[in-house]
C-alpha cells in the first residue's frame, strides 16, 4: 500500500514504472476503486494473514498484470492484477 491514489502499487522490478493498481477495466482514477480493489484471492488472503495487516507492507512475487491504459512515459499507469504466484511479503 502507499500513500496517495491509488492505494495500491506495483513498482516492475528493473525499472522505474510503477502501476497503479485498480478492480478491472472500468478504472474510474477518481472514485472508490482506487482504495480496495479487487485483488486474486491468494493475494488477499496473504495480506490478512499478515499480523499488521492495514500497516504497509512490500509484497514480491511473480504478478500477471492487466493494463487498463497505454503507458504514457512519467505517468503511472493503470492496471489490475490477474494472478500472482511466489508470493512474500516483507515489512
Amino acid at each position: 500500500m502507499a500513500n496517495g491514489n491509488p492505494s495500491y502499487r506495483l513498482w516492475k522490478i528493473g525499472t522505474h514504472r510503477v502501476l497503479g493498481i485498480y478492480s478491472g477495466p472500468s478504472v474510474d482514477r477518481y472514485g472508490l476503486d482506487n482504495e480496495g480493489p479487487e485483488l486474486p484471492s491468494n493475494v488477499e488472503r496473504k495480506l490478512w494473514a499478515t499480523k499488521d495487516h492495514h500497516q504497509a507492507n512490500d509484497i514480491f512475487g511473480d504478478f500477471e498484470v492487466c493494463p487498463l491504459e497505454p503507458e504514457k512515459p512519467g505517468v503511472m499507469q493503470a492496471a489490475c492484477i490477474e494472478s500472482a504466484k511466489n508470493i512474500v511479503i516483507e515489512k
